[in-house]
């Protein structure tokens, strides 16, 4: 569980090991700079707060109204820029080497049809995201699984579910390598997804 002060973690992968879906100057950017920009205003806001200092980053994201009025905004932005790259970032790999398994395809394909066409909902949510933001695999109450997005930071934690899979659609997290070609970014997205820890994710959901 992440509690303040946040610490900037190591990728756990090679700057250039997600390559050519995601290339090097990316990481180095979206990882090194952008997410130590978040942990350090994250902390910043959390540093008038020690009643909160105890408290789990996943905690303080499901219950924002416990949050001082003064430190809520920062604590909702920079909060969740910390959880969601940190979520990003852990479910990605190598290109063309991890595939659900065979009872995470099964509850897939329930729920949505196929693969295929979850890849098609989970496209088209990450795709229709206008602006900034987020498009997510989770999990309800009842261990049903949909795709929802969220704007700017915003967590699915605050909206009571599970998160299990996530695509950062900021243009920082993929200009550099497609420019305005987000399609093509989703597309490749799909090549580095580490199942494994999808998977890790829902047992423990």
């Amino acid at each position: 569980m992440l509690t303040y002060p946040i610490q900037l973690p190591e990728l756990p992968y090679g700057y250039t090991e997600l390559m050519p879906s995601i290339s090097k100057t990316t990481l180095e950017f979206h990882h090194d700079k952008h997410l130590k920009a978040y942990i350090d205003n994250y902390n910043k806001a959390m540093a008038d707060c020690p009643e909160l200092h105890n408290k789990p980053l996943n905690d303080i994201l499901s219950n924002l109204s416990t949050v001082p009025s003064s430190a809520q905004t920062a604590i909702r932005n920079n909060g969740g820029g910390v959880f969601n790259h940190f979520f990003y970032f852990d479910a990605l790999t190598t290109p063309k080497t991890s595939k659900p398994s065979t009872t995470l395809m099964a509850m897939i394909c329930e729920a949505f049809g196929s693969e295929e066409k979850f890849r098609a909902e989970f496209k088209a949510a990450a795709l229709s995201q206008f602006g900034s933001g987020w498009a997510w695999l989770v999990m309800d109450a009842n261990q049903k699984l949909s795709i929802i997005k969220t704007a700017n930071q915003d967590t699915p934690l605050a909206l009571g579910y599970t998160p299990l899979l996530t695509i950062d659609v900021w243009e920082h997290a993929y200009y550099l390598d497609y420019q305005n070609l987000r399609p093509n970014y989703i597309d490749a997205y799909f090549d580095i997804i580490n199942w494994a820890v999808v998977e890790n994710r829902l047992s423990h959901g």
